[in-house]
């Protein structure tokens, strides 16, 4: 009875794992650049096989079944999402390897997101960013535009020109091992201490990467992970009533 009760338990918190994983997809299936997450799992060993020194008692039986699902890091989908074209100057998308770099604070992060803007300051930021990530070129400093001068654009080599003048290029860069990357929030990736590598991407003018996760399948992976959800907390009750049961009806004294 209570092994039962241990394995719905775990697929339970599985699901809702995934549930999870899979809402925040769905909130960012239109967010551009943005690489959606799956949820991974692996088999729970049981508890007699991972105890230290073993376990005094042991079943053979139970022993050799499977102790449940239990969760592994999110691994995040590096997949080119499909290609938008805008004919907006300041919108660019990368097409294959690499990240545009980011200053958020004293930090240097990455993302895709190829929206960009200028602030207050004439500072080339991330449009959704409320115009504090800063846009860095490829010497790791701002890009900043000539005040009064002509309007900016982005042309297919990453060069921000205002006319003829070049006025920076985009710091566009990419990383040996993609899944050591960390996603710290507002579609940013943080890379640790992750060597950087030269991109074997293309930049494309005028044109934003959407996001690559497809909400139709998400919805009906949802369905599926509330209904797995909902299965597991049935047989859980089952079991409690069961061994309800078996404590109040089997030790009775006729």
């Amino acid at each position: 009875m209570i092994y039962g009760l241990y394995l719905s338990t775990a697929g339970m918190e599985a699901n809702e794992y995934r549930q999870n994983v899979l809402a925040n997809n769905l909130a960012n299936a239109e967010t551009y650049g943005f690489k959606h997450d799956l949820a991974v799992f692996s088999q729970r060993p049981t508890a007699s096989r991972v105890a230290p020194g073993g376990m005094r008692f042991v079943h053979p039986v139970l022993d050799g079944m499977s102790g449940g699902l239990t969760t592994k890091p999110t691994y995040h989908a590096h997949v080119q999402g499909s290609i938008e074209h805008t004919d907006q100057p300041l919108d660019v998308a990368i097409e294959g390897d690499g990240f545009f770099a980011i200053r958020d604070g004293d930090r240097v992060r990455f993302t895709r997101d190829g929206r960009m803007t200028f602030n207050a300051d004439g500072e080339m930021v991330l449009a959704a960013g409320g115009g504090r990530l800063r846009v860095l070129d490829q010497g790791g400093a701002p890009i900043r535009r000539i005040e009064g001068g002509p309007e900016a654009r982005i042309d297919g080599d990453g060069v921000v020109r205002q006319g003829d003048l070049e006025i920076g290029r985009l710091g566009v860069t990419s990383f040996a091992d993609l899944d050591r990357l960390t996603k710290v929030g507002r579609n940013l990736f943080e890379a640790g201490d992750e060597p950087a590598i030269p991109p074997q991407g293309r930049i494309i003018p005028q044109a934003l990467e959407r996001s690559t996760f497809d909400p139709v399948t998400g919805l009906v992976s949802m369905i599926e992970a509330q209904r797995a959800y909902e299965l597991n907390a049935r047989v859980l009750s089952l079991q409690d009533e069961s061994m309800g049961e078996a404590i109040n009806r089997v030790g009775r004294v006729a």
